[in-house]
Order: C-alpha cells, then structure tokens, then sequence
C-alpha cells in the first residue's frame, strides 16, 4: 500500500510520520509529475484552505486529483483537508467539492481558540482529539454519514472512500484514526490484495 500526502502547504510531515510508524510507504505531492507515481490513497492535510486552494490550482493538482477522488480514490482530510473536499464552505469557496458536508471555516477562532479532548468516533471508540484554529461540520447531506460530535457539533464525517475530520490526529500518539483510514484503503481494494 502506498499513499500520498499533498505537500503543498501545511502539516503533512506529521502524517507522514504516523504513516511510517504504521509501516506505511508514502510520497509527497508537490507538483503535477508527482501524480504519474501510483498510490492507493491521498491525505489532505491541515493547513491554510485559502492557499492551498490556491497552490493546487496554480500547479494543476485541482483537476487530475478531483478526478480521482470523483473515481473513488480513497481520501481523508485533516482540518482544512475537510474544508477542501466540502461542497459547501460557509465564508469560503469549495475546492474538490466532492463530499456532501457543509464546513464552518475557523469556526472554532484563532489559534487561541485551539483546544484538545476526548470523544467518541464511530468504530474506534473515544479518542484524543486536537483542534488547531479548527473548522466543523454545520451539516451532512447526500450520503455522508457523521462519525464523531463535540459539544453537540459535528466534528468527523465519511461518505463513501472520503473521511474528513476537524481535529488534527495526526498529531496525538493514538494512530487510530489513521488506522481506520488505511481500513477504507483495503476495502476500496480488496481485488489488490493490498495489505
């Protein structure tokens, strides 16, 4: 199994870094060719929605990456990785739009808004959840499913081989979501044998 980070901007070396410890081969996407090495799932990492909207438009990422998403490629998106794949953004554009959720960018305010918990996410269990200048989910429709609420607010969400959350795991020692992650992967894939 292998899986790519886009590398344009924001936190992508700590999921690289869980991804490793879970024994998981991973590459960083940085520019168009990137895309011509195969990979079985992408993380959209947390960062700044606005610029890395704008970065893969600018290196032609937008497009090809949609595509494949659109074609069922698994994907999770951390904090504005959830942002990127929302159909809808309250105070902003959708990027990939492709996930039928609603996102509430910095809804939780600046970085002293930022906090850490414990709650239930459907099929783990409770986790510690890290919010870092965080948005939430306001809504679902379609066929995306909630997975975790904090304070009566949506904060983890899947439909289909897309998983968003709003907090950062990939900054706790708790790999769990990760793991769940590379779940979806296999599922998506059990013709590969992708182990």
């Amino acid at each position: 199994m292998t899986v790519a980070v886009l590398a344009v901007q924001g936190a992508f070396i700590e999921h690289e870094q869980v991804l490793e410890k879970l024994g998981v081969s991973c590459f960083e996407i940085r520019q168009k060719r990137d895309l011509e090495k195969p990979f079985d799932g992408l993380i959209l990492p947390g960062g700044e929605s606005t610029v890395m909207r704008k970065l893969l438009t600018d290196l032609e990422l937008l497009e090809p990456l949609q595509e494949k998403i659109r074609a069922g490629l698994p994907v999770f998106g951390t904090c504005a990785g959830l942002i990127l794949l929302a159909k809808e953004v309250e105070g902003g554009l959708s990027c990939f739009g492709t996930m039928g959720i609603r996102a509430k960018r910095n809804a939780y305010g600046r970085q002293l808004g930022s906090f850490c918990t414990t709650a239930e996410f459907a099929g783990i269990g409770e986790i510690p959840m890290n919010f870092i200048r965080a948005p939430y989910i306001e809504s679902v429709f379609g066929n995306a499913e909630i997975l975790s609420k904090v304070d009566g607010l949506i904060v983890a969400a899947r439909e289909g081989n897309q998983l968003v959350t709003a907090f950062h795991p990939e900054v706790t020692e708790d790999t769990r979501v990760h793991q769940y992650f590379l779940d979806m992967i296999r599922a998506a894939n059990p013709e590969n044998g992708i182990s």
